[in-house]
């Protein structure tokens, strides 16, 4: 789902999502600025929350391209990690994450050997020539 307005079917839910997210980042702005002692204006916050949606929008768009492009209906893990490979911060700490979350639930890692630890055959259309 791409969350845009044009969408006349998702208007609602799109409007419910931003007045969801315009008061978690207000909430979350109010506390900072009483640890800080610092203030924000309502219009900050709406700033703020603009930015913050239109960026969940884009990663939301490519996100699909990055499945389709896969030829898959269905965002992975794979898609979320090729999305985090421009913050290399963000990239640790989502692999970091994702190993924790496979290694409590039994599951080999990324990259770990799979079938009997034979290697990988090159496929081709038969033998090579030297």
């Amino acid at each position: 789902m791409v969350l845009n307005e044009s969408d006349p079917v998702d208007a609602e839910t799109i409007e419910r999502l931003k007045s969801a997210l315009w008061y978690s980042i207000g909430q979350y702005v109010d506390e900072q600025c009483l640890q800080q002692n610092l203030n924000a204006t309502p219009q900050f916050i709406g700033a703020l929350t603009e930015l913050v949606w239109t960026q969940i929008s884009n990663s939301c768009l490519d996100l699909e391209n990055f499945a389709k492009h896969a030829g898959r209906k269905v965002v992975k893990t794979d898609d979320v990690m090729l999305l985090a490979r421009r913050s290399e911060p963000l990239e640790n700490l989502l692999r970091d994450y994702l190993q924790k979350m496979q290694a409590k639930e039994g599951r080999p890692a990324e990259g770990a050997k799979k079938g009997k630890g034979r290697p990988a055959v090159a496929k081709g259309k038969g033998k090579t020539k030297q």
